[in-house]
């Protein structure tokens, strides 16, 4: 009987192993393209805000993807974009290798290029220079505003999207790019072919000017377009410019300004503030983290921050911590709502993985996740606001905010 019952038992862990064998891949049998597909599972499982995965068992949705044969990097890459998008939520994504490499460069600061703010313009269609940056190729060539880029080395403009037109203009310093310019205000036939020798380029997100319209009280305007690597060094250098050309009080632009690093959002908080917290992060075992103002900041000038529909992020971070702290007076609309930070993460094969790793609060705990900030003095303005009309006498939501500094807005009569 001992020995029947052995064998029976012997057969039953032989039959238990053989199973497992065929139904879980061994880690030995990984191919290239399971390890990339199980690096992205791997990054998702230890690090996602959400721990219940959208209500899902996360380790049955890695088997069901195993089970899979995947054939090529592509089938790899809509596997891993079909798993994310089983989280229903839009910022876990991956990036394949060139938005990897755009991002990095992006938020680095530097690229080599040619040194064109480009956008398509929303009522013609053609892709148009908002501006040259300061020193570049672009600038050397006089390249200026609202020049319209009608080729780029012989290809027609308006067929290229514009990520890819940018991706053009971009190469390796010392390269040469041809761009075919029709200059702002020409006609269709007045065109000029400009040869341009790429350079490196720092990226400068910050545009600053004094404006001393009222001589009694000069007001600095500041426009941030994004929280780059470089972004609290040179928004520093302009208040300090600003200052010294005998600003009296601050207008920080922050509209249509989608965030960028979450410590670059903290550290311009800081020289705004001589204390007091500036965000609280909440992963998913509840831990806590609190970052604060830390020293004297480099002005106690009056400031204004300009939001829209478009601020959001980093962005809102800043606002949040000025508002809450009464530092600034928020004027515009409502922001976007994106209280979700992600990390981001490199894959083997040079793509990367951005995952919701936490949520942020405001100083006085508000989650403004899909909610947004609401602004001190709402003050509508048109959807698409051109680059060239921005603080100006056109521009309402500037003006507003020239008038509150100046005394005249409609808070400070509110006294």
């Amino acid at each position: 009987m001992k020995l029947r019952a052995f064998v029976a038992t012997f057969l039953f862990v032989l039959i238990t192993m053989v199973v497992s064998w065929v139904w879980t891949p061994s880690a030995i049998a990984f191919t290239e393209e399971q390890k990339i597909f199980l690096q992205s599972w791997r990054l998702v499982n230890q690090s996602y805000l959400d721990e219940s995965f959208n209500n899902q068992n996360w380790w049955k949705v890695r088997q069901r993807y195993l089970r899979r044969s995947l054939h090529d990097r592509q089938e790899t890459y809509d596997a891993i974009d079909e798993m994310l998008a089983s989280l229903d939520e839009p910022f876990t994504r991956l990036l394949r290798p060139d938005r990897y490499h755009n991002l990095q460069i992006s938020t680095a600061g530097e690229l080599s290029g040619v040194g064109l703010q480009v956008n398509i313009n929303p009522e013609t269609g053609h892709l148009e220079v908002i501006a040259p940056l300061a020193n570049s190729p672009a600038e050397a060539a006089g390249i200026g505003a609202n020049d319209r880029i009608v080729k780029i080395d012989d290809v027609e403009a308006d067929t290229l999207s514009l990520e890819d037109a940018a991706e053009k203009m971009r190469g390796k310093k010392g390269t040469i790019v041809t761009l075919l310019i029709q200059p702002a205000g020409k006609n269709e036939n007045q065109t000029r072919s400009v040869e341009i020798v790429r350079d490196r380029i720092s990226l400068n997100p910050v545009v600053a000017k004094l404006d001393d319209t009222v001589p009694d009280f000069p007001v600095g305007y500041l426009r941030l377009s994004e929280f780059s690597a470089n972004a609290t060094k040179e928004v520093k250098h302009a208040i300090k410019d600003l200052s010294q050309e005998g600003a009296k009080g601050y207008v920080l632009d922050l509209r249509n300004n989608p965030g960028g690093l979450l410590q670059a959002g903290i550290e311009i908080a800081r020289l705004w503030l001589d204390d007091g917290a500036i965000v609280y992060t909440v992963n998913r075992q509840g831990t806590q983290d609190s970052f604060n103002a830390i020293g004297k900041a480099i002005t106690d000038a009056p400031l204004v921050l300009l939001v829209n529909k478009g601020t959001a992020s980093a962005s809102e971070i800043l606002a949040g911590a000025l508002q809450d702290n009464e530092r600034a007076t928020l004027i515009g609309q409502r922001t976007f709502g994106k209280g979700l930070i992600q990390s981001l993460f490199e894959l083997p094969d040079g793509a990367g993985l951005a995952v919701t790793v936490a949520k942020y609060e405001t100083p006085n705990r508000h989650d403004i996740h899909k909610h947004g900030i609401e602004p001190d003095l709402v003050v509508e303005q048109e959807s698409f606001l051109t680059y060239s009309r921005l603080a100006t006498e056109k521009d309402e939501q500037y003006q507003a905010a020239v008038n509150l500094l100046r005394g005249d807005g409609v808070l400070a009569n509110a006294g």
